[in-house]
């Protein structure tokens, strides 16, 4: 079952699937945003925060498309989003799928 978080829904564990963490990673900006989320630890960070090379609807759409299949949470802080990688979920589900992932070349 999904997962509300202030209207946002996000994927249980158990309803992550590997095509759909797939076909977000195949995108190279939602990869960008991932590999730098990850460089920013655990806690996460304002969806804004990590700089994109497309517009702020377009990034929206990328988050959507990350959230929907499980790769990052996000919450409400204020008046921003904070996104944080799902690493404990992925690594459960897919051993070393993220870390090959976010270690392969540009």
């Amino acid at each position: 079952m999904s997962v509300m978080t202030d209207s946002l829904a996000h994927p249980a564990r158990s309803e992550i699937r590997i095509e759909s963490v797939l076909h977000a990673l195949a995108d190279p900006v939602r990869l960008l945003f991932v590999r730098e989320l990850a460089r920013c630890g655990c806690e996460g960070a304002p969806c804004g925060s990590i700089e994109l090379p497309v517009t702020k609807s377009t990034r929206t759409h990328h988050l959507r498309i990350l959230r929907e299949a499980g790769v990052i949470s996000m919450r409400p802080e204020g008046t921003a989003r904070i996104s944080t990688l799902r690493r404990e979920d992925l690594d459960t589900l897919y051993p070393g799928l993220l870390d090959s992932i976010l270690t392969a070349a540009h």
